[in-house]
Parts: C-alpha cells; sequence; structure tokens
C-alpha cells in the first residue's frame, strides 16, 4: 500500500493542475487562449473552459464599452486662436485577436489611441475658426473627427462608440 507522504503530494499535485487548467469566461468578457505566447483559439462565450496547464494561459477583455479620457490638447484653430480641448473616447474591443497583436493591452492601446484623438483633434478643428467650433456646427466637427480615429481603430480590433470633447476653453493667458 502507498504511505501517506507519498499519497498527499500525488493528490495536491492532481488538483493543482485539474484546477490550472480550469477557468472562467464571464459574460462581461471574452477570452484569448495562448500556448507559448501564440494565440491559438478564441472564446466569445461564457461559461467554464479548459486549457493545457502550464503551456496555455488565457487573456481576457472586456466585452463593455470602455472609455479613455485623453489629456487635454492645445489646439490651434484656423484663425490662429488658442483652444484647449478636453475630449474622451469610448469604444469596445471587437476582435481580442486582432487587438492582442496590434496593442497586446488596454494601456497599449491608450498609448496609441491618444496620440490618434490627438492628431484628429488637431487636424480637424486646426481647419476651422472659433466661431465654428463653439457654434451649432459642433456636432458634425465631431463626426469628422470620430471618422479620423474609426479608420485607424479598425486595425486595432476596436468599434469607436462614441468621440466627444467634454471642455474647449481658453488659455488662461487670454
Amino acid at each position: 500500500m502507498f504511505s501517506k507522504k507519498i499519497f498527499i503530494p500525488i493528490i495536491l499535485v492532481l488538483l493543482f493542475t485539474i484546477f490550472s487548467a480550469l477557468f472562467i469566461v464571464k459574460q462581461t468578457e471574452q477570452a484569448l487562449v495562448l500556448q507559448f505566447g501564440d494565440p491559438i483559439r478564441i472564446i466569445k462565450k461564457p461559461g467554464l473552459k479548459i486549457k493545457i496547464p502550464l503551456i496555455q494561459n488565457a487573456i481576457f477583455y472586456d466585452t463593455r464599452v470602455l472609455d479613455f479620457d485623453a489629456e487635454v490638447e492645445e489646439v490651434i484653430l484656423s484663425d490662429q486662436k488658442r483652444l484647449l480641448v478636453d475630449a474622451f473616447i469610448r469604444y469596445q474591443i471587437v476582435d481580442p485577436l486582432k487587438f492582442y497583436q496590434s496593442v497586446s493591452n488596454e494601456n497599449g492601446f491608450k498609448a496609441r489611441v491618444g496620440g490618434i484623438l490627438s492628431g484628429s483633434l488637431r487636424r480637424v478643428l486646426g481647419s476651422d475658426p472659433l466661431e465654428v467650433v463653439l457654434s451649432q456646427d459642433r456636432a458634425e466637427l465631431m463626426e469628422k473627427i470620430q471618422e479620423g480615429i474609426d479608420n485607424e481603430a479598425v486595425n486595432f480590433g476596436v468599434k469607436m462608440v462614441d468621440v466627444r470633447i467634454k471642455r474647449a476653453d481658453l488659455p488662461k493667458a487670454n
């Protein structure tokens, strides 16, 4: 018969193997299973899932609409007036494989999309005078900004839900 000294470690190793092979995908998540760093499958349905322990790992991405609050940007308008613009983006990860391959995680995405938002704000707002930016045509400007960001965001596996300007102020010097 087995002695207790041998039996207990075997049971512990079996339990560790079983528990490290199981993972749960929540309803608000999608998972990407990696094998030695290479993506092998995407899981979009919630539930209890299985992976090979120590060889595969799972990365989870949120399926809900996420926010990115950009830094305040100083934009020079077409009439050479300066404007401090505080904008935000709402986005959703729709292709976890493309998202992983292009930016890896949300921090990588935020670093990349911050530059894209800044460029789009400067391009669109820089072509109009202050009166247009502060008028009723603001919705049209927001559509142009969102179109510019949408074209780039497709490469990241992300769908842009909304782009908005929270505040547009003149600098304190003015």
